[in-house]
């Protein structure tokens, strides 16, 4: 199982839901999804086995294409679970190249050696 979160506008929920349900067809995935329509955060669940190489590429693409969406329409691509290794990747996407670096200087001023979680968030590792 592999469960995620984003979050997008209210007004973005029926698209968000069309959009999720497309996706797993397209990726020939089963996709539960609950969450918290109150403020947009949605948590899309892909049910796969972990072992399986060629379903897990399937479920890491369909995130990525319904990730794309997300930040298209206004939303984040994690709402409550935070970025980590699993969404690094994102993080320039959605804050900018100057968020990434101003999110760097807050790190530095509190982690100046880096020994707070080396690796978990900024994408290229330079931490």
């Amino acid at each position: 199982t592999l469960m995620e979160d984003a979050t997008v506008p209210r007004s973005h929920l029926a698209q968000t839901f069309a959009e999720i349900e497309r996706l797993a067809e397209k990726y020939d995935l089963t996709v539960g999804t609950f969450g918290h329509a109150g403020d947009g955060n949605l948590h899309p669940t892909v049910l796969c086995d972990e072992r399986n190489t060629e379903q897990m590429k399937r479920a890491h693409a369909f995130f990525d294409d319904l990730y794309e969406k997300v930040l298209e329409w206004g939303g984040t691509v994690s709402g409550e679970h935070g970025i980590g290794i699993a969404k690094k990747a994102y993080l320039a996407r959605q804050i900018g190249p100057g968020g990434v670096e101003v999110m760097r200087r807050i790190k530095k001023a509190f982690d100046p050696d880096g020994l707070l979680n080396p690796g978990k968030i900024f994408a290229d590792d330079q931490e």
